[in-house]
């Protein structure tokens, strides 16, 4: 019988990229001879340079109708048995249509994030489970693979490793710890002054210093942060992914909301606290498990996409974060 020749499609965005990862392993772990491909934006490729559960990774450029076209006929020469669509949305749908795939998985209706993007899937799945993780899981399963243990393969750039370590030496960050301040949805951040003020509370409890991190775009984010610490000395650093993949293993903890950083450095080992609202933990939470910091009752889990800071989010208290470090720490 000829080897399964599997598309994984997950274009973005970070987290939930990393949320993808164990399926895809899985698939590997299942189908160890198979061709497996992963379709993915061209900005995210550092997460999966180097996987060793891939055969291919496919950036794409959706902004470009000839990076759309090409991709396309690179998909459809490839011959997939299988096409896996993780993201739910019109757009990943259509082109696991595209690849002309003659199985193509997907989430049933109520489960995709564009309901209607289930139409164009030959195989529809109720996924078990209450996490992403699971969720994804679970559709790896409807195509063949059999649950193990749960693999986050995140190579680091041996040449970025060696930077990063550089450049930590070089600010005296010999033991940090890395505080997020940003993310998509300012209704799932926690204010700049609080991670300010938590970077002075951390450093008078613990002695160490903080690395704020912050990619393009939140530079007067991170500013804000740094003045609301005060003289407490936290180095902020602008990171790429590969910058950013390099230091979180090497963090004490990382504090973070609901976004990107968060799930990747709870993927890389990193302890974690993380601060949410809006969303809800028990499906989109750190995962393995970690602390989370929430005060959200049922009935606030909007998912909305607001432009201010949530009610939810605002009642999280400098003195709550400080409580769920210790905790993570064992009490030290």
């Amino acid at each position: 019988m000829a080897e399964p020749r599997l598309l994984a499609i997950r274009m973005g965005s970070l987290g939930d990229i990393v949320h993808t990862l164990p399926a895809v392993a899985t698939l590997r772990d299942t189908f160890p001879r198979a061709h497996i491909d992963w379709l993915v934006e061209g900005k995210w490729t550092p997460l999966l340079d180097g996987n060793p559960d891939l055969n291919t990774v496919l950036p794409i450029d959706r902004k470009s109708w000839s990076s759309v076209a090409a991709v396309v006929r690179k998909l459809r020469a490839a011959r997939y048995t299988t096409a896996i669509d993780f993201q739910g949305l019109y757009k990943s749908a259509l082109l696991a249509l595209a690849s002309g795939a003659p199985q193509r998985i997907g989430f049933a209706k109520e489960f995709a994030r564009e309901p209607a993007a289930s139409w164009t899937y030959n195989r529809r799945v109720t996924p078990s489970g209450r996490h992403k993780v699971e969720h994804n899981l679970s559709l790896a399963e409807s195509a063949g693979a059999r649950r193990g243990a749960i693999r986050f393969p995140l190579p680091v750039d041996a040449d970025t490793n060696v930077h990063m370590a550089r450049q930590l030496e070089a600010h005296g960050l010999a033991e940090c710890f890395v505080l997020s301040a940003g993310g998509g949805w300012r209704s799932k951040c926690w204010p700049a002054e609080r991670f300010g003020e938590l970077h002075r509370k951390l450093r008078e409890q613990f002695g160490w210093r903080g690395i704020i991190s912050y990619g393009p775009g939140e530079e007067d984010l991170a500013a804000s942060v740094c003045r609301a610490a005060g003289d407490s000395q936290p180095v902020a650093l602008a990171m790429d992914l590969r910058e950013l993949m390099a230091i979180l293993p090497r963090a004490k903890f990382v504090v973070a909301a609901d976004t990107g950083p968060l799930h990747l450095a709870a993927a890389m080992g990193a302890p974690v606290i993380g601060l949410y609202g809006p969303t809800d933990p028990a499906r989109n939470g750190p995962y393995p498990h970690n602390v989370v910091v929430t005060n959200a009752s049922p009935a606030d889990i909007s998912y909305k996409r607001g432009s201010e800071y949530s009610p939810t989010m605002l009642s999280i208290t400098v003195e709550q974060v400080l409580t769920a470090v210790r905790q993570r720490l064992g009490g030290n």
